[in-house]
């Protein structure tokens, strides 16, 4: 949610940001806001008047009963009475007017920075740097699924009797790497000075408000039946929902956390779920990192983040890139993002692990977060980062170490996570 200055000041701005997100359906909402706006404060300067003229009046009783003047003194009262209730409709018309107000700056788009490259969706993101070379072996890569069935890694007939489409039982030592990669991860991100955390999984309605957009929301959340509580998309929801209503201390800032979580994703749409593989599913498992931080200092933390994210996969001995993602591919609240590919020797492409993204203060606007500063409070910047994701994550690892004997070799760094183990091998077919 952007700041209501900027459309008071700057509409357009405002404007022109909109068409670059490729979402000229809002441009109205930018008109809507600054008229409502300017009778907001219509309304308030009323309300503060009538107030001043009855505070000014009630001091009037007083002098005109002890000079015994109560035809006066009640004249005065009614005319306080009237008072009373207009400013009760000022109050309730202001009320309405903020509410209305909140709801359509909830889906204006934050302002983008001016190095994000503009194109309508996806296929215009940009890619910016390689790192590692891509690898494709003189001997066929089998599909992920077939690759895990070979070593009795995987069964998802059973888990679709247990719960159905888009989820999936992990086995043996395929099981074990997923949360070798997973503790990897975390240490890795502890090591670099990241406090570590386990949140909650499930959160109220107006955390879920406060860290999404709403159609990201709708595609992506599921709702307990009954309750006000959601499950997690990730992790950071609840790590960024941490700070609710906070007053934080400027010494406090950078506060930079890295958690675990599950994360259950409808996963609906045009994407749609796979029936045999692990790439699009229901529930997944994350290593995430959240920042929250000065202005000043958000974009050098984006930049930190997102390499953090490449070193780890490539001490996965897993080739990826950078990719930019343009003005039309970035949700309403982000600011800037990017994500990270890794690459997939069987499909000869790469395919997305992972996303950074800072979101300046939109974030922090919408969940009351806020800083004490010297010169008055302010709103901190959030991002968050991808660590690990996994099953999707697992697949990038078991294509670039599968081997032409249809075994998995284990990277160095996972080595010590699987007891010692070097390879994992094929046990079937």
């Amino acid at each position: 949610m952007i700041d209501i200055k900027l459309i008071r000041e700057n509409k357009d701005l405002v404007k022109e940001n909109i068409k670059k997100k490729f979402q000229d359906e809002k441009l109205p909402l930018v008109d809507e806001v600054f008229n409502m706006d300017e009778m907001v404060r219509k309304v308030q300067k009323e309300a503060d008047d009538l107030k001043a003229l009855k505070n000014k009046k009630s001091s009037l009783i007083g002098e005109a009963m002890r000079n015994q003047d109560i035809e006066g003194a009640n004249k005065i009262k009614a005319e306080i009475a009237s008072m009373d209730d207009r400013i009760k409709e000022l109050e309730a018309s202001k009320e309405e007017l903020d509410k209305k107000i909140k709801d359509i700056m909830m889906v204006i788009p934050n302002i983008i920075d001016e190095s994000v490259p503009i194109g309508k969706d996806d296929s215009e993101n940009v890619e910016v740097e390689k790192f590692g070379e891509p690898v494709v072996p003189d001997y066929e890569i089998p599909y992920h699924a077939d690759i895990i069935l070979g070593v009795n890694g995987m069964d998802k007939e059973a888990a679709g009797r247990t719960s159905g489409e888009g989820f999936y039982y992990l086995l043996g030592d395929i099981a074990r790497l997923h949360e070798a990669m997973i503790a990897y991860a975390r240490d890795y991100m502890i090591d670099h000075g990241f406090t570590y955390a386990i949140p909650p999984f499930m959160i109220h309605g107006n955390v879920v408000e406060g860290v999404m957009s709403f159609p990201e929301m709708e595609a992506m959340m599921y709702k307990i039946e009954g309750e006000d509580l959601y499950l997690i998309g990730t992790s950071e929801h609840s790590m960024i929902g941490k700070f609710k209503g906070q007053m934080l201390k400027k010494d406090e800032l950078p506060i930079n956390m890295t958690s675990y979580s599950p994360c259950f994703r409808k996963e609906g749409g045009s994407h749609g779920l796979e029936e045999r593989g692990l790439y699009r599913v229901h529930q997944f498992e994350k290593q995430e990192m959240i920042v929250i931080c000065e202005p000043k200092d958000s974009m050098e933390w984006y930049n930190k983040m997102w390499k953090l994210t490449v070193e780890i996969f490539r001490n996965f001995d897993i080739p990826v890139r950078q990719l930019e993602c343009c003005s039309g591919d970035l949700a309403d609240l982000k600011v800037k993002s990017c994500d990270i590919e890794a690459w997939s020797p069987r499909q000869q492409k790469y395919f997305e692990v992972g996303s950074c993204s800072t979101l300046g203060d939109a974030q922090a606007r919408r969940l009351g977060i806020r800083v004490k500063g010297e010169e008055g409070n302010y709103y901190p910047h959030t991002l968050n980062n991808t660590v690990v994701a996994t099953p999707r994550g697992l697949i990038a690892l078991i294509e670039n170490n599968y081997q032409s004997d249809g075994s998995i070799k284990i990277p160095k760094v996972l080595q010590p996570y699987m007891g010692g183990m070097e390879v994992i091998k094929k046990v079937n077919g």
